[in-house]
């Protein structure tokens, strides 16, 4: 990861520290300030709820406490759209005076306007999300021309002096070819990318065309045999984790390496699995029972290779077999040869559906504590 000096010694500073102590330790708070998003892109789970949720904003102090109430060194901060959050460019700058490492992912379709609030800073990134190329992110969010303001976006950053780099996320009608043209192109424009498979949201419209794990292995270890083990391109990801989406590692998740604050609370048990909600950091680490989720253990997390999930313990492996971190950062990802062994899933117990109660909750909450807001937003539905 070639991230400024400075952020990264806090960050290995504090993963060492910790993994020393044997503690469980978040190493990116996931920030939802708000759900609401100019898109609605059909594999987003993050989007199905009524206007009076929708309506709803995590506040600069509530930000603000949330980091340090986990104490992670990094944050980074979605949604829905942040840049829809009136606050948003108040609550970066508040972040970076604490010495956080920022991120701010943005479909970049207001980076334009909003720019001018922003100053570049070793402690800040745009992460601008493109599901690879023209054709494939256009079709992921379901809107055209959405690929060519998001590389206008890219270019006036960078002109501008930002870190910036790209999310990717990966479907099943992505092709090795079409990703590494796409990683050849943003090679050439001098970004990183963050590339992950896409986690399957019970509640996103298109359920058909998200990975499983034997797909995504076979066409990450495909897709980075056209790139010399994945060295020819830069990620933001651990090569470790980039081995274990070639399948060369059996990983269980790390769901406490990466918790989310939205603006339900804290969400239990991770950023991609909705079980519940707790008012602090403290509540979701010692009264979620973690042995209940994760891989083989939980239906919902059957294909989940996340990156959220599973940098956490790629990190923690690095730190403990430094060696096997040099060993694929040098030789690159092995694209050939026999697997490792997946995680069984004959014993996992079967998904709660959890959604509908959720969503009561929360708006009798809003109904009490705003009932003006309530109307509004009811009458405007």
């Amino acid at each position: 990861m070639s991230l400024p000096m400075a952020p990264m010694l806090r960050i290995a500073k504090h993963a060492i520290t910790k993994t020393i102590k044997g503690d469980k330790f978040p190493l990116v708070l996931m920030l939802e300030p708000l759900l609401r998003c100019n898109l609605a892109c059909p594999g987003c789970g993050k989007i199905d709820y009524p206007d009076a949720i929708l309506n709803r904003r995590l506040s600069f102090q509530e930000c603000m406490d949330a980091i340090e109430d986990c104490g992670a060194p990094a944050v980074s901060i979605a949604g829905g759209e942040p840049l829809l959050h009136r606050e948003m460019a108040k609550i970066v700058k508040g972040y970076i005076e604490r010495k956080k490492f920022v991120i701010l992912c943005t479909n970049a379709l207001l980076l334009k306007k909003k720019i001018a609030e922003y100053e570049p800073s070793p402690y800040f990134t745009w992460s601008i999300h493109l599901d690879g190329d023209k054709q494939m992110h256009d079709k992921a969010v379901d809107q055209d021309g959405t690929y060519d303001v998001a590389l206008e976006a890219i270019k006036l950053a960078k002109e501008k002096g930002f870190r910036v780099q790209v999310n990717c996320t990966v479907f099943n009608d992505a092709s090795p070819e079409s990703l590494a043209t796409f990683m050849d192109h943003m090679t050439s424009l001098g970004v990183e990318v963050t590339i992950s498979p896409g986690y399957a949201y019970e509640r996103a419209a298109d359920q058909e065309h998200f990975l499983n794990r034997e797909k995504t292995k076979n066409l990450f270890r495909e897709f980075f045999a056209r790139g010399n083990g994945a060295k020819n391109w830069k990620f933001t990801n651990s090569p470790l984790f980039l081995d274990f989406l070639a399948g060369n590692r059996s990983y269980e998740c790390t769901p406490w390496s990466m918790p989310l604050r939205t603006v339900f609370g804290w969400q239990k048990p991770c950023y991609l699995v909705g079980e519940g909600y707790v008012e602090t950091f403290a509540e979701l680490m010692e009264g979620t029972d973690w042995e209940q989720y994760g891989v083989g253990k939980y239906e919902k997390c059957a294909n989940c290779m996340v990156h959220c999930g599973f940098e956490g313990t790629a990190a923690r492996e690095g730190i403990v077999r430094p060696l096997e971190f040099m060993k694929v950062a040098m030789k690159g990802v092995k694209t050939d040869g026999p697997m490792a062994p997946d995680i069984d899933l004959s014993k996992q117990r079967r998904a709660v559906d959890v959604h509908a109660t959720q969503v009561e909750q929360e708006l009798e909450k809003i109904r009490i504590s705003d009932p003006e807001g309530y109307r509004r937003a009811t009458r405007a539905a």
